[in-house]
């Protein structure tokens, strides 16, 4: 759970004492107008392809952009920040004037992250974690501070290091003291790469494109259906029957996927270290181009989560994230600060999993099943659903709304779903081993959840109709770290309230009443 007062913010026009108030590079003023260029991009290019064309749009997308850019430069002259003995301060705003204080003892966690431009000035990105788990808070972020700079912030937040005064922004960017050693816990491995098409990362880079195209065409009123190489592409898939121009796109599609995804794979994953360091603190280093180094203190890990998508498990393949407070995990697994461990061999993700722990025995601890009433629920939920899209596609095609060949098609739901169900239901399982609540749930993702039981906090009983009627409920642990909720899904009711007292001796007898 978040706490209310981690982040204290005040609004004033000053402040008492400047000393030790430090300022972003000077370098920065350089990175937010090409910033700003970059998103522009799309606009600029419909504005150039529409003036040869002799349109004159796309003018005041350019004005605001203009702004934009401008806006970027007056960040620097209007941020500053200090380090003190109790708190980390940061002072923005020209118009309005605010202050940011963090207390020292609620920081938990220090993210660093450089893209190409970052790296090519010496600069970084620094995000103060503070435990506040909400997708929406990212803790305090410092754009543009050097990156000898960055480097001493994580020392000073998390090493607990002596508290320096710089006077000077030149002692600001003065080179981090000689590190601590640090124990190597996993590296990345070259011929983990192999794992990268089965990611589906490329299914981003997707996105990003549709989105650009989509951008270009508005900025530029472009009739896309002109340009040489659609148009050749809308030649081609016409003159093809239709469901060999839809296995044609599906294939071209499942190629340029595989290969974006192979290439994400090694520009976000390349050079990924993960270190102890003596002082109590996980060390995550990785990325080709941006490079990021998170610092997670050990002391507020909550536990750890195997990770393996549909298609990850395929090749035997899983990825290892760590449930803490401070990391943000509304973004993703590849893009938060949670992960631990790229997609690697399953092996290699359990030996990290139990390395972070400190203990194998929950990682490897044998599951008891959800019985019967649990499997039953899924192969009826699953059948249900294909069920439906097949009468519904039965009736399109009676009514000539629907292609006979679509309908047909869709029958091949009926044996996925089974397939999928019998998936579900073998990945339903519970344990508690070594002071740990263990789950295991999921089949497009399978997800190993080991959680510290001491890290429990509350407990969520949850009962729909048609999960009283089969005798079953999911117990929902609650904790300050991570998603704050993991589920133990489908589990027999009084098995659950075994689970939950075995886990947290006396939470709950307050609220039981016994029969």
């Amino acid at each position: 759970m978040t706490s209310v007062d981690t982040i204290a913010t005040t609004e004033q026009t000053s402040l008492d004492g400047k000393e030790g108030w430090r300022r972003l590079s000077p370098r920065m003023l350089l990175v937010h107008p090409v910033q700003e260029a970059i998103r522009l991009l799309p606009a600029i290019a419909g504005l150039i392809f529409a003036s040869l064309q002799g349109g004159r749009h796309g003018y005041w997308g350019l004005l605001a952009g203009a702004v934009a850019m401008g806006l970027g430069i007056l960040r620097y002259f209007t941020t500053s920040y200090r380090i003190t003995a109790t708190h980390v301060q940061v002072r923005r705003g020209f118009f309005r004037r605010r202050v940011l204080t963090v207390p020292r003892d609620r920081v938990r966690t220090v993210d660093v992250s450089a893209h190409l431009l970052h790296r090519l000035l010496g600069l970084a990105r620094v995000t103060v974690g503070t435990g506040q788990t909400d997708k929406r808070n990212e803790g305090v972020k410092l754009d543009g501070v050097g990156a000898a700079a960055a480097e001493n912030l994580h020392r000073e937040l998390l090493h607990h290091t002596a508290v320096p005064a710089p006077a000077t922004a030149a002692t600001a960017e003065a080179g981090p003291e000689k590190a601590d050693p640090e124990i190597e816990l996993a590296r990345l491995d070259p011929a983990w790469v192999r794992y990268g098409p089965f990611t589906l990362s490329g299914l981003v880079a997707i996105g990003v494109l549709v989105a650009f195209g989509q951008r270009f065409v508005n900025e530029g009123h472009v009739n896309v259906t002109q340009i040489g190489v659609v148009r050749r592409g809308i030649d081609q898939l016409s003159s093809v029957p239709l469901p060999l121009a839809i296995l044609e796109v599906f294939a071209a599609t499942v190629v340029f996927v595989a290969v974006a995804s192979t290439v994400g794979y090694v520009l976000a994953f390349w050079g990924f270290r993960l270190t102890r360091h003596p002082s109590g603190t996980l060390h995550v280093r990785r990325g080709l181009i941006t490079t990021r180094s998170t610092t997670i203190e050990e002391r507020r890990l909550r536990g750890v989560e195997v990770s393996e998508p549909l298609l990850l498990r395929t090749v035997r393949g899983a990825r290892v994230l760590g449930i803490a407070t401070g990391l943000r995990v509304g973004r993703g697994a590849e893009r938060g600060g949670s992960l631990l461990l790229p997609p690697a061999p399953r092996a290699e993700a359990d030996r990290v999993a139990a390395l972070v722990l400190g203990d194998s025995a929950a990682i490897t601890a044998p599951l008891t099943p959800h019985g019967p009433r649990a499997r039953r629920r899924r192969y009826t939920r699953a059948l249900l659903f294909a069920s439906l899209v097949v009468v519904a596609g039965a009736l399109l095609g009676w009514s000539g709304r629907l292609p006979w060949w679509a309908v047909v098609a869709s029958l091949a739901l009926l044996p996925i779903a089974v397939l999928l169900a019998a998936d579900r239901s073998a990945s339903l399982g519970h344990a508690i081993a070594d002071g740990a609540l263990i789950s295991r749930y999921g089949s497009v993702v399978r997800r190993r959840v080991v959680l510290r039981t001491d890290a429990v906090i509350g407990w969520n009983i949850r009962e729909t109709f048609f999960q009283r009627r089969a005798g079953l409920a999911t117990l929902v642990a609650t904790t300050a770290g991570g998603n704050q909720r993991y589920p133990v899904l489908d589990v027999p009711a009084d098995e659950a309230l075994r689970l939950a007292r075995a886990a947290v001796p006396g939470l709950l007898e307050q609220f039981v009443v016994a029969e």
